[in-house]
């Protein structure tokens, strides 16, 4: 792999690798807690399986995200304004792995215990995904972001599938023992906190800190000058129009992206009848088809152009939503599932790609604070919404499924008017503004 002349000048491919390696390392928690295991745990054992336990995850996830979103754009103007990207990085990581490690305390009737390391937990991890992506544009060529962010999406991936793997491996051997799911599920807890903080370990030794701290506003405090600095943003954000129409067209393709990330699962059980081993083999597989697309869109994406390949990515999310609607069996599914998968990491690798290519140099951290407003949004957004058409239409996941299509094609049309070139020049004009 020809790495150097994607890089910027003065990075190493150890940096990136260093770079790339958070992506691993955080991807375990969201395969392991919101995703395959410690989700089902809580409704069925946490929460005794009552009518409202799926209610209460879901709005648990809900308040994590609302708190990401109240909180990025600060954090991201406050990293930017005094060099900070890797410090945040280093306290959020904590958090999501001492929160993580906590979930292992919540037990049958312990509803309140799981609730506040969930919201913790999540919160952390959205907080340091936005740090992470920040670096992005620092370490790669404005011509190769597409492919850099690739590597660290699909690397992402296969580290979802490691935790995955082991804590499988320890629930087989803990059921084989004739242990409960009250005794296994907090150890796959303590199994993901641990390769999370192992894994993030290269990180914080090799990736360097290049943003130089900015000149501050006497009489300001922190806290005062990071909030400066956002509402000098909104008050110029008619400078960055492109930028904005694509946080807003993100907001809704990603609206549909978690709903089907969110719901396959119950989809796979509700409709076509998968049993748990079915739906943990069928999120394994997707993983590593989405790694797959992660890596190949990458290097499709600055070759056939930023919006090109985006656009291509959500017509094949559409593609995935006629399927998984037409499926009476499980060969349409399965098809159904490896497009999702092909398309998830290609669209996700690409948004951040793009934001990248789109934010001012001296405001990364706080414009991909933005990106993760836009991503927390949507995450909220598209579950409730395909929840409300099943629950309005007596359970007709076929029908929410169809209704989350929507999603892509209002992302498709907000698309169309991004103008890359157009926002490049606005995110290289000096930043004159505080």
């Amino acid at each position: 792999m020809a790495a150097r002349p994607s890089l910027a000048a003065g990075v190493s491919r150890r940096e990136v690798w260093a770079w790339a390696m958070y992506d691993f390392a955080n991807s375990g928690y969201t395969t392991v807690v919101i995703t395959a295991i410690f989700n089902a745990y809580f409704v069925s054992v946490v929460a005794a399986n009552q009518d409202w336990a799926t209610l209460a995850w879901t709005a648990a996830l809900a308040v994590s995200y609302f708190l990401v979103m109240l909180t990025a754009p600060v954090l991201g103007a406050y990293a930017d304004a005094y060099a900070a990207k890797k410090k945040l990085l280093l306290l959020t990581t904590a958090g999501c792995v001492l929160g993580t490690a906590g979930l292992a305390l919540a037990g049958p009737g312990n509803l309140a215990l799981a609730i506040v390391f969930i919201v913790l937990s999540n919160f952390f991890f959205g907080s340091g995904e936005n740090l992470i992506a920040a670096f992005l544009p620092e370490l790669a060529r404005s011509r190769s972001l597409g492919k850099v962010s690739g590597w660290g999406w699909s690397l992402g991936y296969l580290g979802g599938l490691i935790s995955l793997g082991l804590s499988l491996a320890y629930v087989s051997w803990a059921q084989a023992r004739g242990d409960q799911a009250s005794s296994f599920v907090p150890v796959t807890m303590l199994i993901t906190a641990g390769l999370f903080a192992l894994a993030s370990l290269p990180t914080f030794l090799f990736l360097r800190e290049r943003a130089i701290p900015q000149p501050h506003p006497p009489g300001r405090n922190l806290i005062g000058e990071a909030f400066a600095r956002l509402g000098a943003t909104i008050k110029h954000a008619r400078r960055y129009r492109d930028l904005r129409r694509f946080l807003i067209c993100t907001v809704f393709y990603s609206a549909g992206i978690n709903a089907v990330i969110t719901l396959a699962a119950i989809y796979a059980q509700q409709v076509m009848h998968f049993d748990t081993q079915q739906t943990l083999l069928l999120v394994m597989v997707v993983n590593i088809t989405a790694a797959g697309g992660a890596f190949l869109f990458g290097y499709i994406q600055d070759r056939l152009g930023h919006i090109p390949t985006l656009a291509l990515t959500l017509l094949g999310w559409l593609v995935m939503i006629a399927l998984a609607w037409a499926a009476q069996g499980p060969v349409l599914l399965w098809a159904a599932a490896n497009v999702a998968g092909l398309c998830m990491g290609a669209s996700q690798s690409a948004g951040r790609a793009l934001v990248g290519l789109l934010a001012p140099a001296a405001r990364h951290a706080e414009f991909f604070g933005l990106w993760g407003l836009s991503v927390k949004l949507s995450a909220i957004f598209g579950p409730i919404t395909y929840g409300l058409v099943s629950w309005l239409s007596g359970g007709d996941h076929r029908l929410a499924m169809l209704i989350t299509g929507g999603y892509f094609v209002v992302g498709l049309l907000i698309l169309a008017g991004v103008d890359v070139k157009r926002g490049r020049r606005a995110a290289l004009r000096k930043d004159t503004f505080r």
